[in-house]
């Protein structure tokens, strides 16, 4: 009963709190922000490793890992659609140092994987600038002044709020349904044009057990089948978040798993499994499908020009989902944030941190990490 009463205060006190904010977010735009964010372009090169019996191995990665997550995610959402998402639950469930512990520990996550974000999209930017023109990313301005200048983007369409941004990550799970489209398709183009003799989505061979497979298999389960936790973070901007979530959820998890499975059986299929491009195997696969002859050249940058949009929207979801945390925690009267008002210092300093993540040599970086600062 003691329980029951606490949580109930709880939902009362961030409920008035969240009265606020704009509930922007429907079902529909949760669905597509679930599919870019969590279906990423590089997990069905690693699984096409496996060979055949990635269809097995990612089976096994939803039934021990994706599927549970989702189902605690649907059960924690119905009992506490609160704004904060996780750091709400464990407040709740463990009291608030850990709630604050898991909120720091989600917002230092964003502050480290928006620069990866953003090194990734100055490469691949390169390659449309100029096929040949792979020299940018060895300067020393070339990749520095793109990552700021993108995380720049993503901070000013994130200031403008929901409102905006979500129209971008709604662009970003569009283009990664189109992405995918396009490589679930490219097999049956290669056959009739006669560069695949044939071609079965779903062959399935024994699995082995080796430190690569396991190795493998953990990406898949801990890497690719992650995320649908961070949606819950804006739970308080959504449209009747109790129903609205768990309906997202429930309708995104067999998207993402056919995507995943369907996707790595068309790499496999089109590349030598020792020539797969474990950084961009899905241009790669749809080259190696569609060929390089006439208006089929066209098609990698068209790829890559899509795999942009999705990376600036999920840029901007995972920076809006860091910047609510100080907001949550400030609420507790927590010292994440001076300021317990939401705008536009926060993305600022948001920002300000990913930047100087970004710009410092690799050496520094390391000595910080080990520091643990």
């Amino acid at each position: 009963m003691a329980e029951t009463a606490v949580q109930a205060d709880r939902i009362s006190e961030v409920e008035a709190r969240s009265g606020a904010l704009h509930r922007e977010l429907r079902l529909f735009d949760l669905v597509l922000i679930q599919v870019m964010y969590i279906v990423g372009s590089g997990w069905v090169g690693a699984a096409a490793r496996l060979g055949p019996s990635h269809v097995v191995f990612w089976m096994l990665a939803a039934l021990t890992f994706y599927l549970p997550q989702a189902a605690v995610v649907i059960f924690l959402n119905r009992l506490m659609p609160l704004e904060g998402g996780l750091y709400q639950w464990a407040t709740v469930g463990f009291g608030r140092t850990l709630g604050f512990m898991v909120g720091w520990n989600l917002w230092a996550y964003s502050i480290l994987m928006i620069p990866t974000f953003a090194v990734m999209v100055a490469t691949n930017l390169s390659y449309v600038l100029d096929p040949s023109s792979a020299w940018l990313t060895r300067t020393v301005w070339y990749t520095p002044l793109v990552s700021v200048a993108f995380i720049a983007v993503a901070s000013a369409v994130s200031v403008r709020g929901l409102g905006v941004g979500k129209w971008l990550q709604n662009a970003g799970g569009l283009a990664q349904f189109i992405v995918y489209g396009s490589l679930v398709a490219i097999p049956f183009v290669a056959i009739l044009r006669g560069a695949l003799g044939q071609y079965h989505p779903l062959a399935v061979a024994a699995p082995t057990l080796s430190l690569l497979n396991v190795n493998i298999f953990s990406k898949l389960a801990l890497g690719a089948f992650s995320g649908f936790e961070y949606v819950a973070i804006m739970a308080g901007e959504c449209r009747d978040p109790q129903r609205s979530i768990a309906r997202a959820v429930a309708i995104a998890t067999p998207i993402c798993v056919l995507l995943f499975v369907f996707g790595t059986s068309s790499v496999l299929a089109l590349v030598p499994l020792s020539q797969i491009d474990l950084v961009s195997p899905v241009p790669q696969a749809l080259v190696a499908g569609a060929g390089t002859a006439g208006w089929t050249s066209l098609i990698a940058p068209m790829v890559i020009l899509l795999l942009l949009v999705r990376q600036l929207g999920n840029t901007t979801y995972v920076l809006g989902g860091a910047s609510r945390f100080p907001l949550v925690a400030g609420w507790d009267g927590l010292r994440f944030n001076r300021s317990y008002e939401f705008g536009q210092s926060e993305y600022l300093r948001t920002y300000a941190l990913t930047c100087m993540w970004r710009v410092l040599p690799v050496g520094q970086r390391e000595e910080l990490c080990a520091k643990g600062d």
